[in-house]
């Protein structure tokens, strides 16, 4: 490996942080430290490809092909002259128009650059060695990076039979927690968990911990928001995301909702907190868009609902996404499908460790799913390296933690 490549600098930067110990966390604590290196370390495990081959299918990231609405690339182009001015009063603008559709006060909200950033600031404000953090296991993975630089101890329960967050072993398994982790729908597998279980964990959870409610696809689905409990002064912060339905990933624009006692502890790690224009002149015409939300969504779910249909006629078991990401079982190696379907020009996600057989798959365009299914159904048919048998599923699992029972097309 060259030493000036991109995966030796990730790989060196991490073990050059993590050497600091002690010291990174005082740096953290004053501020110092922005949400680069976490963007770093949460994909150090999952790198870019790079740029992507011409016509490529990209469906590795949750990522909206869509891209911006038509109106906030308006806004973009009309700011972009004026976007060497800090333009502060614009996030202002942007926390106050959030708010009134939310019916929320304004004090309830705070603009970040993305949504990544705030998960990271809450796990390091609520969690120590002394103050657990609790996550669904397979998850989203970046509040374990953060929770390893405020020495947190790490708690993965798996998702309940019907792929929610299981929030009664959530609570049993870390009476010492500080904060409780919770995306619903859940990345990678798209599933919701009950708006009941989230008050479960709030009411029940330890004295001093909070809850944080990850919103980030909530809009591709039917879900009730958990911002009613924000509303009646819970220990609860809500993310809110412009990278997913409104798609803005490559922009940054995200929000925190909670108490604000909550959110200045959060923003505490912040320091200076200052959001791109681009981003925040196109969130604000975003939310301006009454059409914007149920059009995509509308999308989304018919690209869905038909590559499911064809999954099921196929024999392929997928989790029951109400999201714009699934979990498809492959019944193989999961780098073995990945890399073949790369080889197709097909652009695919990962796999969880507790999960070996299964990879997540993003919702993209109905012409990119089309060829996804053509390339995969090429994969499936071509000899295997080697075949995952239930009995080998059950091997993998047991070596990586408790196996998340799931239901399976026959083995062939």
């Amino acid at each position: 490996m060259k030493s000036d490549s991109p995966y030796a600098v990730l790989s060196a930067s991490r073990r050059s942080f993590f050497q600091f110990g002690g010291a990174a966390s005082a740096a953290l604590a004053s501020g110092i430290l922005s949400e680069s290196f976490f963007a770093l370390s949460a994909r150090a495990a999952s790198l870019p490809h790079g740029p992507f081959p011409k016509d490529a299918v990209i469906i590795d990231a949750n990522e909206n092909p869509l891209g911006p609405c038509s109106v906030a690339r308006e806004a973009i182009s009309e700011i972009t002259a004026n976007s060497g001015r800090y333009q502060y009063w614009l996030t202002e603008d942007l926390t106050k128009q959030f708010a009134q559709q939310e019916g929320l006060k304004p004090e309830y909200v705070r603009a970040f650059p993305g949504s990544g950033e705030p998960l990271h600031f809450t796990v390091l404000a609520f969690t120590s060695a002394a103050r657990s953090y609790v996550t669904a296991d397979p998850g989203y993975e970046a509040g374990m990076h953060a929770a390893k630089i405020s020495g947190a101890r790490v708690v993965k329960t798996p998702l309940t039979a019907t792929f929610a967050h299981d929030a009664k072993a959530m609570v049993a398994a870390a009476p010492d927690a500080g904060l409780f982790y919770v995306c619903t729908p859940n990345n990678p597998t798209g599933t919701l968990t009950p708006h009941s279980d989230i008050e479960y964990l709030v009411e029940h959870k330890p004295k001093g911990s909070i809850v944080l409610v990850d919103e980030a696809y909530i809009h591709f689905s039917d879900a009730t928001t958990a911002t009613d409990l924000v509303k009646a002064d819970k220990d609860i912060v809500v993310l809110r995301t412009f990278s997913k339905i409104y798609g803005m990933a490559g922009l940054r624009c995200g929000l925190a909702i909670g108490r604000p006692d909550l959110l200045e502890r959060i923003s505490s790690f912040s320091g200076w907190n200052s959001l791109p224009v681009t981003a925040v002149a196109a969130a604000i015409a975003s939310l301006g868009d009454p059409a914007l939300v149920p059009e995509r969504k509308k999308i989304n779910a018919s690209a869905r609902g038909e590559t499911f249909a064809w999954l099921e006629r196929n024999g392929y078991s997928y989790t029951p996404s109400a999201s714009n990401c699934f979990m498809l079982d492959t019944k193989r190696p999961t780098k073995e499908i990945i890399d073949a379907m790369a080889a197709r020009n097909v652009f695919i996600g990962r796999a969880w460790p507790i999960w070996p057989t299964h990879v997540r798959i993003t919702v993209g365009t109905k012409a990119e799913m089309e060829k996804f299914q053509a390339a995969f159904k090429e994969v499936m048919q071509a000899k295997p390296a080697r075949i995952v048998t239930p009995r080998s599923r059950d091997l993998w699992a047991t070596l990586d933690g408790p196996r998340v029972p799931l239901k399976l097309a026959p083995d062939t």
